[in-house]
């Protein structure tokens, strides 16, 4: 069952118009090629919503402001008789283009909210989903805040054998989250555990934390999660920091 989790930048906020356009540049520092994915959630639609990128190699995209969204990184990727599929955050389109779908978890997300009331960018690396590459994001200008973020580790190397997913090969290649996993309330934040005072860390979201302490473990790991950028930056995003 895939899991729907909120939007970790789901506070209200109010776009303007008129804001600055940012550049993400996209860079692979993975021993193996990464296939990079975007979904919009407000704004208008990327030129590129999936594409390759090579061991080492960069690429660089425009994003128009106001613009909300996510970006992830996709593994082990094939065309299998006419099919594009990938073994990890997969977004099921068939093609290296994801078109409007978002990633299947388990997958490492990067959430922006780019100009938002105020003209301030959000920003922030979420496992809410699971993990399964590490990734970062750097801001390059703006005036305050700006602060990089992350998961850098390794999260599979640690991933508790009733979380883990595994490749051909028999190695760990993502690790779900304890809602994808065992598919609970107080694991997914909902029902009874639906607000921040009722839904806690748990043991598994712990883990999360404990490797990228930046990065969302669970839906309201807010405050040591989300980060704020003002003055029309640009963001560097890399796999396998």
């Amino acid at each position: 069952m895939e899991v729907q989790v909120i939007f970790a930048l789901s506070l209200t906020i109010f776009f303007f118009h008129g804001a600055h356009s940012a550049t993400f540049t996209f860079t692979n520092n993975c021993p193996y090629p990464v296939w990079p994915g975007t979904l919009t959630g407000q704004g208008p639609q990327l030129s590129s919503t999936g594409f390759e990128l090579a061991s080492k190699a960069s690429s660089t995209l425009n994003v128009p402001a106001p613009w909300s969204g996510r970006i992830w990184g996709r593994t082990q990727c094939a065309d299998t008789s006419g099919k594009f599929q990938c073994a990890t955050a997969d977004c099921g389109s068939g093609q290296i283009t994801c078109n409007g779908a978002g990633a299947i978890p388990p997958a490492s997300l990067i959430e922006f909210t780019l100009a938002a009331s105020g003209g301030q960018d959000f920003y922030d690396v979420s496992l809410v989903d699971g993990f399964n590459l590490p990734l970062s994001v750097i801001p390059q200008g703006g005036s305050a805040g700006c602060g990089a973020t992350g998961c850098p580790a390794n999260v599979n190397a640690a991933c508790p054998p009733e979380l883990q997913v595994k490749g051909s090969d028999g190695g760990v290649i993502a690790c779900k989250s304890a809602c994808l996993a065992f598919n609970q309330p107080q694991y997914c934040c909902t029902g009874a555990y639906s607000q921040p005072s009722t839904c806690h860390p748990t043991q598994y979201s712990k883990i999360f934390k404990s490797q990228c302490p930046q990065a969302y473990s669970y839906a309201f790991d807010d405050k040591s999660s989300t980060f704020t950028c003002s003055g029309g930056a640009n963001y560097l995003i890399t796999f396998c920091p």
